[in-house]
Formats: C-alpha cells, structure tokens, sequence
C-alpha cells in the first residue's frame, strides 16, 4: 500500500500580511529574522519556527481565507482548546492568538523536538502509544467544559456508509460494496460506546507528535472532543496500519481496550473516509484525498479482519 504523508505547500513568513507579521512581532517583542516551515498537516498556511533578531525563538502558525476557506476556523478551534488546555498536560505552551476575522495566527512555545520517522518504528509506536495512556489520565475528567461530546462531533462521520448506501460508488472496495448495509449499521453502532469524561485529541497520526529527549508532545488540537479514554488509540492504530504495522498485535495488550471492542468506529472511520475521498480537493490540499484513501483502505482491512465476513 502506498503511504501518502499528511503533507501540502505552504505559505512562507513572508506571505502573511503585513498587518499580521506586525502583530506577532509586536508580541514577540522583536522582528522575525527567519522562520522554517515544518513538515506535515494538510493546511496550506505558515506553520514555522521562527527566530527572532533577539534570540528569541517560537512556532507560529497563521493562514487566511484566500489559502483555504475553512482553516481558519480549525486555528479558531485550536486557539480555544490550546487556551485552556491544563499546564501539565504535553503540549506546547500557547501564547498569542491574532484574528482579524480574515488572517488567523497563533503563537506557541517552540518545542526541541522531532516528528516520528515515516514509516513509525515499532519504537516510536509503543513510546507514542505509552503517552497516550498518561494523556488519556491527566485529561481526566474532562478538564474543558465548552467541547462537543464526541457523540456529538463524530455524528455524521458514523453514518458515512449510512449515505453511500443512498449512491453507491461504483468503485468501492468489493468486500466493502458487498457488506456496505452490514458496515453502515455497524459504523452507526459506535454512536453507542463514544461517550467518556476525557479530552480527547481525534486527530492523533505521525505529524502530530513530537518526540523530545523524554516527553511525548501532542500537538493540533482543533478537533478536541469529550468522549472515551480509548478513542486516540484506536485512532494512532489505524495511522501504524497505513505504514505496514498489524494494529491487533500493536494493540493486544493496551490496558485502554481491554474493555472495547472499537471496531464499529473503525467502520465508522473507513466509511467518512469513503465518502470524503472521492469529493474534489480542497483549495491549497492537493494531498488530502489520497491520505484519506489510504486511511480509509487501512480502516476497512483492520474492521474486515475483525468481523471475519466472507
């Protein structure tokens, strides 16, 4: 299977405005004298490290409706989460947010850190897997109290399989086209085991980790929800299964599934992935689409091994 990255073009420092650079330099209390995008999310917007003429080093990111219409938003999002996000969780410290109802941008502490290597090493996995059970503890009970019930924020993603069966693609997977009924009742079954009092991240893959010396860092938290402890694993397992791991022997021993079987959200998962992956590119994400494919595919081989349907 081909292993497409989380990955697009971004703007430079020097695209942004002239009113937003004034702003965050302003903040920063010294100009930007260069700025180095990262590697990884789909975003076409600034997502750097910056070093100013002081010494004083942060990550900024920043992107307006022209690059995309609808990330703005997602920093919007982020910004509320990242505000309130408790100073013991793993995470970058936010600092600064900017909003001039076009231009986004937000200011973080920069973290001396690195992304997994793609594809993960089984190393990287169990570490990351290992902070995800810290992560899932000290985020519980739900320290934010203005997040959507994950019931609430994967509603229409459960039922992904719900609609296709409305227009049937006729290039779905065989399998898949043969039990669709099957795999829309069970992807809506989800809807049943997602409630939990713990933030969870909903977007947890290679690109948004970072690894320092000794701490696991989580990063974009625009999809933050209230729900079940086990949710992130699942999701990291079917980001591993795109990039050639077994996600049943990754997982067999996680204490965060002995008491789940999260099969019907991976259902849920292959199926929004199904419907969205065959929509046109989003402006400014000319990857997206085949990242979902790929996901979409690895979702729909762990739920087919699991369900064991001929």
């Amino acid at each position: 299977m081909s292993t497409p990255s989380a990955t697009g073009f971004r703007a430079g420092w020097t695209a942004l405005p002239a009113r937003v650079r004034a702003d965050l330099e302003a903040f920063l209390g010294s100009p930007v004298v260069a700025a180095v995008n990262q590697d990884g999310g789909f975003s076409p917007g600034l997502a750097a490290r910056v070093r100013c003429a002081d010494g004083r080093r942060a990550f900024v990111k920043a992107v307006g409706r022209d690059l995309n219409p609808d990330t703005p938003d997602l920093h919007r999002a982020e910004a509320r989460v990242a505000a309130d996000l408790p100073l013991t969780a793993p995470v970058p410290r936010f600092r600064h947010f900017y909003d001039d109802g076009d231009w986004v941008a937000l200011v973080f502490d920069e973290v001396d850190g690195r992304m997994p290597a793609l594809p993960w090493s089984s190393a990287d996995l169990h570490r990351v897997l290992d902070a995800l059970g810290e992560l899932a503890r000290s985020l519980t009970p739900c320290p934010l109290d203005d997040v959507p019930a994950a019931t609430e924020k994967l509603h229409a993603d459960m039922l992904g399989y719900r609609r296709l069966l409305d227009r049937t693609p006729d290039d779905l997977d065989p399998w898949e086209l043969r039990h669709l009924p099957a795999l829309a009742e069970l992807a809506e079954s989800a809807l049943s085991i997602l409630d939990g009092d713990t933030l969870v991240h909903l977007d947890v893959r290679a690109d948004n980790v970072l690894l320092t010396d000794d701490r696991v860092m989580f990063v974009d938290w625009p999809w933050a929800t209230r729900g079940a402890a086990w949710i992130d694993t699942a999701v990291l397992g079917v980001n591993a299964a795109v990039h050639g791991h077994d996600p049943d022997v990754l997982l067999a021993d996680n204490p965060l599934l002995e008491r789940v079987d999260p099969t019907p959200l991976l259902a849920g998962l292959a199926g929004t992935w199904a419907e969205a992956s065959r929509r046109p590119a989003q402006p400014g994400m000319p990857t997206i689409r085949a990242f979902q494919r790929a996901h979409g595919a690895a979702a729909l081989g762990w739920v087919r091994r699991r369900t064991g349907w001929t």
